[in-house]
């Protein structure tokens, strides 16, 4: 198992907070960053396409004066998903803007491309895609990608349907790289977990909707707060993809959770950001498994520093020495 170099001295904890779909902002990219946690964001929230650069220009120097500031804990670096799907017509745009502001790390969903992967590492970025099984795995990896993100059941937004356990143990089996692990992570429990079963980082992302700085409708926070691991539903209606949904997200605009008809995949669409139907993320609203953790709405930096002493509570119950981090620095400093 392996750290990409990029993180190595950065992490206060190990774990990358996934893009959310509309949700994820600068705002709380920033915050992500400066607690000590990747923070990420769709390409496709910056709308229109130009204010995409206005996004990497705000968060690069906002990043780059708290680093100055702190040098001895500096913010952790910040990632861009690029949905690689053949009909996202900005995705050409959207990648010379990365590799304009050096974006440390690119994560890519729905397909693996060669071209794409040679692209970051031209500037000197890397990849990591998400998959969803064994052999979506191999392929990302025969396609040029630095690391891996093994989206598993549980996991909000597309999700897949094989157990984090055997999913892992599976791509471990033949890949010693960066390995992040989705799926119900709420809690620093589940982070500690998540490396016991093999992952080199946590990858969590609805826990991060119930906070301030997340662009989500209060109701949909409240929601997430309410919800518990049964109230989730998991169809592949509105994207073509499967996913995983809150229940009365779905019943609230009149459909049946029980009775969703299936969607035909072929009609997937990312040239605007998702086809039609997807546009119903507004109102049809996604979340994992692992909502019922989530308690209240509060700052992210507060939701990290939760984490941090629920995975510190259980190191030591297991009898697991502190972690350590080291900073770019050289400063030798206790991570959690």
């Amino acid at each position: 198992m392996s750290l990409p170099t990029v993180l190595k001295g950065r992490l206060s904890l190990p774990v990358v907070c996934s893009p959310l779909f509309i949700i994820s902002n600068p705002d709380l990219v920033i915050a992500q960053c400066k607690a000590g946690v990747v923070g990420s964001f769709p390409a496709l929230n910056a709308r229109p396409a130009h204010v995409l650069e206005e996004w990497l220009e705000r968060i690069t120097t906002e990043l780059a004066e708290y680093d100055a500031l702190h040098p001895d804990r500096p913010s952790a670096p910040f990632a861009v998903n690029q949905i690689v799907h053949r009909s996202n017509d900005r995705l050409e745009h959207d990648l010379a803007l990365c590799a304009k502001y050096k974006v440390p790390i690119i994560i890519t969903s729905l397909g693996a491309r060669e071209d794409v992967n040679d692209a970051v590492h031209a500037y000197g970025g890397i990849v990591l895609h998400d998959v969803i099984t064994n052999a979506f795995a191999k392929k990302a990896i025969e396609k040029g990608a630095d690391g891996l993100i093994a989206v598993a059941a549980g996991a909000g937004g597309h999700a897949g349907n094989i157990s984090p356990f055997a999913l892992i143990h599976e791509i471990r089996e033949w890949f010693d790289g960066p390995l992040l692990l989705s799926g119900a992570i709420s809690s620093g429990n589940a982070i500690l977990a998540a490396e016991a079963a093999g992952a080199d980082l946590a990858y969590i992302g609805s826990a991060f909707i119930a906070t301030q700085e997340a662009h989500a409708q209060d109701a949909y926070k409240q929601m997430i707060v309410e919800s518990s691991a049964a109230d989730i539903v998991n169809s592949n209606l509105f994207t073509g993809v499967h996913g995983n949904y809150l229940r009365q997200s779905i019943a609230n605009i009149g459909l049946d959770p029980e009775a969703l008809p299936v969607s035909d995949p072929s009609k997937m669409n990312f040239g605007s950001g998702g086809t039609e139907k997807a546009r119903a993320w507004k109102d049809i609203w996604g979340a994992g498994q692992g909502v019922g953790a989530i308690k209240e709405v509060v700052r992210a930096a507060d939701l990290i520093e939760r984490f941090k002493e629920e995975y510190k509570a259980s190191r030591k119950r297991l009898g697991i020495a502190p972690a350590v981090a080291v900073t770019k620095a050289s400063a030798t400093v206790s991570c959690v």
